[in-house]
């Protein structure tokens, strides 16, 4: 059970489908049958314009995507999907990350779409899942743009230790707690929107336990593609500065951009639209 209670699970459902209702731009909602369970997608945009598949947080679900779909949407085929096993319309099922049925989940879902290759965007959770894939199915990856991916080095254990010197305070120790977590990059943002919807999440969802594997050098070196990483340096979740020493010995081919004064919760960056859009200029997929 990915809810603490079925009242919770229903409260957070409400809340996505309002927000769903307030889809910027025309689309379409498929419900693509996979080997790991339904997968809810959300498509937008010119048919005929470069494929481009959005992989949300952890906590989350594709209404994070909600601020940015005017602008994907005028240059993409967006496919905003909600991952399994996180609080969208897509089933609860949450396979083993050490196996690859994330890969063959995603596989299910880019054949219904009908994509042999895509580009793929993803921030946190969904970078790591873009990663994981990219570096089973690099064939199929166009390229990737990620945000403050996990699996590059050990997820760092102090700030689990500070948010349960939190938890006895209750409300306010769970807005400390986030706003932790987060980072500064709330002063960029919608702060008192961004904490209040995660500090709901929090209450009614349950969080994934346990650590997402991290990436070998021979996984990475698969990464053939473009590929595009946003870190926050005061990220307190992932050494950063770690991180983007390894991306860039790793990938030389790579843009590693390490944004000062930025926590977990990273800004939308013109550089990264610019990537998408120079590198996926003129072609079309089917």
């Amino acid at each position: 059970m990915i809810y603490r209670s079925e009242a919770g699970r229903r409260r957070l459902r409400e809340l996505y489908l309002a927000e769903l209702a307030s889809w910027p731009v025309p689309h379409e909602q498929r419900r693509v049958p996979t080997p790991e369970g339904e997968t809810f997608v959300l498509s937008c945009g010119p048919l005929d314009a470069p494929p481009l598949v959005l992989l949300h947080g952890s906590g989350s679900n594709s209404a994070q995507w909600l601020g940015r779909i005017p602008e994907l949407a005028t240059r993409f085929r967006v496919h905003a999907v909600d991952i399994i096993g996180e609080p969208g319309l897509s089933a609860p099922t949450r396979p083993d990350p050490d196996t690859d049925r994330h890969a063959g989940w995603l596989d299910a879902v880019l054949d219904h779409l009908g994509l042999r290759r895509t580009a793929i965007l993803g921030y946190s959770l969904g970078s790591w899942l873009a990663l994981d894939y990219a570096t089973r199915r690099p064939e199929r990856v166009d390229r990737l743009a990620l945000s403050c991916p996990p699996g590059i080095t050990k997820q760092r254990k102090g700030y689990l230790l500070k948010a349960l010197l939190l938890a006895p305070f209750g409300h306010w120790g769970k807005l400390r707690t986030v706003r932790m977590m987060l980072g500064p990059g709330l002063s960029t943002v919608d702060e008192s929107a961004v904490v209040a919807r995660t500090v709901l999440m929090s209450k009614h969802y349950r969080y994934r336990g346990g650590d997402l594997p991290v990436f070998t050098d021979e996984a990475l070196a698969r990464l053939t593609m473009p590929v595009h990483v946003l870190l926050g340096e005061l990220d307190v979740m992932w050494d950063s500065r770690i991180a983007a020493r390894r991306l860039s010995a790793a990938l030389p081919h790579a843009t590693v951009r390490l944004l000062p004064g930025t926590g977990h919760l990273v800004p939308t960056d013109p550089a990264e639209l610019e990537f998408l859009t120079t590198t996926t200029a003129g072609r079309r997929h089917a």
